[in-house]
């Protein structure tokens, strides 16, 4: 077990995730899409987050964990992300695609804690940024990300996606 960060009084613990801990991020990633009012949009599963995230390390994870004395370690939250690539610094960019803390350990520093380890994370990668994206409409979170954190949004940005059918057809432009 890789631990990246603690708090002061050792109750919360960041950790980098295994292949264990993929029941307790697919439930994060179920609670995420309800809170984001998406409850349906899941698609993974715990395979599929193995597969993906595990042997192919097309993300990488990292785990907030719970240590009460005389209990074991729970679940608490985590971060999913991936690298992208700057062409503007040259260098790797940390994505933050989850960020997940359970509703009833929010303001607790959690969220912190596990933004720290990130940052550990993306000076390890010399990473030249990170970036994430936030619904307009989640006030605590920007509040948060602003205000505790430092971070600027970028309203001159518009995010783009295609689904897999738009992926699918991508192949049949001339």
């Amino acid at each position: 077990m890789t631990i990246l960060t603690t708090s002061a009084d050792k109750q919360y613990v960041i950790r980098r995730g295994t292949k264990a801990d993929c029941p307790a991020i697919l439930d994060f990633i179920q609670q995420l899409a309800d809170y984001e009012k998406e409850p349906d949009a899941v698609k993974a599963t715990v395979a599929t987050l193995e597969e993906n995230v595990f042997n192919k390390g097309y993300a990488e994870v990292l785990i907030a964990e719970q240590h009460l004395e005389g209990s074991c370690a729970t679940h608490v939250g985590m971060a999913l992300y991936f690298y992208s690539f700057s062409t503007w610094t040259s260098k790797p960019s940390l994505y933050l695609e989850d960020l997940f803390v359970i509703p009833s350990l929010r303001n607790k520093g959690i969220g912190k804690l596990l933004f720290k380890a990130l940052g550990q994370v993306a000076k390890e990668k010399d990473c030249g940024r990170m970036d994430w994206s936030v619904l307009t409409w989640n006030a605590p979170s920007i509040a948060f990300y602003t205000k505790v954190l430092g971070a600027e949004p970028m309203d001159e940005w518009k995010g783009m996606r295609l689904e897999s059918e738009g992926i699918e057809n991508l192949a049949k432009l001339v």
